[in-house]
């Protein structure tokens, strides 16, 4: 409660600050996309205004989804129109992602409900337990060369036009995003072509793939939370199941600092232009964990949650037997 009360000063909206996020990011990204489409074929141009791109992309993500909890404006209905207008670009249908999104905050850390996050995490009972083609599957969808560019193409140019629990959410805001998204596409095209297209494609896989590797690295470390009910403890799974990744100042910016997911998970309510403050303010008093370059690159090898250890591990050398004991 100590530190719910220490953060709620910065759950107050600004809806000033909101906006300079919301329509400077919209600039930042047209312009960019247009630098990479006209100087396409001159690298030192197409490249770091693609990566711009790139990255405002992934911030227009961000900020929808602080819109789907209210948090980017003041009052709910300029969150939700501002997400609508986002999503197109984000190539995420607003309404279902929203929901989607909330029933991973709220079974977070949830041994039991696995299924509501993004990146799916065996343990090493289940592991140990699992057939060859069960193992084969997952290795090659925990391996980050396959997870992170795959996952990119996949989620946002696949799932996102038909996401799960579509059918009991809204078929028609689905339908009309997918119009929506297909009248952007056509506009682009009629003013770019194809090379046009091409270019926006190929910098809006990048973009996924910068998204693929932070939604991986929010949950997926070392000394991360999962428990069972009656024993998971809600304030536990957001501080210390979710991470705080010091990956410099740029990567703050270009990802409207949803690396500061620890902070976030406490409390949804602050929106992404205060995440940073919040999380600096109370990170020393309370030994908050922060993860670093060097560290976010290892984790990427560890796969399993190990009950008995409570932490993330690697895939064992050889089968365990003592895995397949029920734990006392």
């Amino acid at each position: 409660m100590e530190i719910r009360e220490r953060l709620q000063k910065y759950t107050v909206k600004d809806d000033r600050i909101a906006a300079l996020s919301f329509f400077g990011t919209f600039a930042v990204y047209f312009l960019t996309l247009y630098l990479a489409v006209v100087y396409r074929e001159i690298w030192f141009v197409f490249i770091p205004a693609g990566l711009i791109s790139a990255f405002a992309a992934v911030r227009l993500y961000v900020l929808q989804h602080d819109c789907g909890h209210a948090s980017l404006f003041a009052s709910r209905k300029a969150n939700d129109l501002g997400g609508y207008a986002l999503s197109v670009f984000s190539m995420a249908p607003y309404a279902i992602m929203r929901h989607n999104h909330n029933m991973h905050h709220s079974h977070l850390g949830n041994l039991d409900h696995r299924e509501t996050g993004e990146i799916h995490t065996m343990t090493l009972r289940e592991w140990n337990e699992a057939g060859f083609w069960d193992r084969l599957t997952y290795r090659l969808y925990r391996n980050p060369f396959i997870l992170i560019p795959l996952g990119s193409a996949f989620t946002y140019f696949i799932r996102y036009r038909w996401p799960k629990n579509a059918s009991e959410i809204g078929l028609s805001g689905l339908f009309w995003h997918n119009v929506a998204l297909a009248v952007w596409i056509g506009a682009l095209y009629l003013m770019a072509g194809w090379a046009g297209l091409g270019v926006w494609l190929f910098w809006g896989f990048v973009g996924g793939m910068i998204g693929v590797f932070l939604v991986y690295l929010q949950h997926n470390f070392e000394d991360t939370y999962w428990d069972r009910r009656p024993d998971l403890d809600p304030r536990l799974a957001a501080l210390q199941g979710s991470s705080a990744l010091d990956l410099g100042w740029w990567m703050d910016l270009g990802s409207a600092n949803i690396a500061y997911h620890d902070i976030h998970h406490y409390n949804a309510r602050i929106p992404s232009y205060r995440l940073r403050k919040a999380h600096q303010e109370i990170r020393d008093e309370y030994d908050l964990r922060t993860i670093r370059w060097p560290e976010a690159l290892r984790s990427f090898k560890l796969k399993l949650w190990d009950e008995d250890q409570e932490r993330l591990v690697p895939y064992p050398k050889t089968r365990s037997t003592s895995a397949l004991t029920p734990a006392e």
